[in-house]
């Protein structure tokens, strides 16, 4: 067996190894082979990155924004010569199929790209004589150290696209609080960030750390603003925190994002829009599709022709070209999506497909979940109202349209929503 990769965390743009002893396991999602290994930092470690980035704070907030602007151009060439590689990474460790991954790395080129943009992007404004003998001028000032904690289903897109490019831009320096799930994608853009686009030392530095250590970030004064992507319990933990404690939070949280089909819609358009989104990313995004509410008199034909569709999904290694559906990000993941099924059976859902047996040969050890249709899912159902962050369909039977909104609008965790009709 080849020796695993021990990896640090990075502080100062130097690599470094944590002193905690604990290390967490990376998989690759479609054989199940531990790919490195990553620490569990301590707190003074988490403290040690805060202390790099306030340190780079003084200089690079000092730069102009021309000379930050000329960074972000080159961050953006590097990013592109790289993209495959960055997807190939993201599929490995996340099971996102290769197209799914290299939307993953262009989401975070996107935004970099706008970030080329800031002088005019973050211009101030004025006014003259706003009342007698009053003029107003307002400035934009870059606030500090922002902490950036990540979910594991984006590894590219969210750090280094939402996070990272506007942040420091505006002139803040970053420490990202990576998952511990995927951090491998994102420790490999920050090795490019420092080695081939030259960003100054400390401008972003990251850590992969548990919850209790990484509590630091919402309290320690040094840190101004935090950004987070995550559960709803845990974004609703770090909001009240961090704003406790004087900072700056934007936290986006979980969805059950609801279809409405009616009996008037094209079945076969609307049928191929649901499988996409229901099973992309094997539905580890906050954006999927997991519940459709169906007008009575279609539904018998909606779910047939989704379990025809669903079944013919080609199933298999996330990083090979021919793979429509890859497999969960890890065994725990896996694990998780199955009892969320088994949830649904024991609350009185009808199982129509069932993927928790799915095994793809050459790869019996990865982790696979199929697409998974669980129908008659009652208004009340668990599995029917919380996320499973997985490639599951929960059908709710509807009489007419009326019914289908009440029940779209009652559902608090709405990222979106849609209607199928002619």
């Amino acid at each position: 067996m080849a020796e695993v990769k021990r990896m640090g965390y990075c502080v100062d743009g130097e690599w470094k190894q944590s002193t905690s002893g604990k290390y967490i396991s990376i998989t690759d999602s479609s054989t199940g082979e531990v790919m490195a290994e990553v620490p569990s930092c301590t707190v003074e470690e988490c403290e040690e990155a805060i202390t790099s980035a306030q340190r780079a704070f003084e200089s690079w907030s000092q730069l102009s924004m021309a000379k930050r602007v000329q960074y972000m151009f080159r961050w953006r060439d590097v990013l592109y010569a790289h993209k495959e590689e960055l997807a190939v990474l993201c599929a490995k460790e996340l099971g996102k199929t290769l197209n799914e991954a290299r939307g993953d790395v262009q989401k975070a080129i996107e935004p970099t790209e706008e970030a080329c943009a800031a002088p005019l992007l973050i211009q101030g404004s004025g006014a003259m004589q706003v009342t007698g003998g009053y003029d107003t001028t307002s400035y934009r000032f870059p606030l500090g150290v922002v902490a950036g904690i990540v979910p594991m289903n984006f590894p590219a897109m969210i750090p280094w696209g939402w996070m990272v490019p506007l942040a420091i831009v505006c002139g803040n320096t970053v420490v990202l609080k990576a998952s511990s799930q995927t951090p491998l994608t994102s420790m490999r853009m920050l090795e490019l960030f420092y080695e081939e686009a030259g960003f100054p030392k400390g401008v972003v530095n990251i850590v992969t750390t548990s919850r209790k250590e990484g509590e630091v970030f919402l309290t320690d004064p040094r840190v101004k603003a935090v950004t987070f992507v995550g559960t709803t319990g845990a974004g609703k933990h770090i909001y009240s925190v961090a704003a406790a404690h004087g900072k700056r939070v934007q936290a986006q949280c979980e969805a059950k994002n609801h279809a409405l089909l009616l009996a008037d819609a094209n079945l076969e358009a609307s049928t191929n829009a649901i499988i996409n989104s229901t099973y992309g990313c094997a539905g580890m995004r906050c954006m999927a599709l997991p519940v459709v509410c169906v007008e009575e008199s279609i539904a018998d034909a909606f779910v047939a022709l989704l379990k025809k569709k669903a079944e013919a999904l080609k199933i298999g290694c996330a990083y090979k070209e021919e793979t429509q559906l890859g497999p969960v990000v890890n065994a725990g993941h896996q694990q998780k999506v199955s009892d969320w099924i088994q949830k649904g059976v024991d609350e009185g859902a009808e199982l129509v497909l069932d993927g928790r047996k799915t095994k793809v040969a050459g790869y019996e050890n990865g982790f696979f979940v199929g697409p998974t249709i669980l129908d008659h899912v009652k208004p009340g159902m668990t599995v029917g109202d919380q996320e499973i962050f997985g490639p599951v369909t929960c059908i709710k039977r509807v009489k007419n349209y009326e019914e289908g909104i009440r029940i779209m609008n009652a559902n608090p965790f709405a990222n979106g929503s849609c209607i199928f009709t002619s």
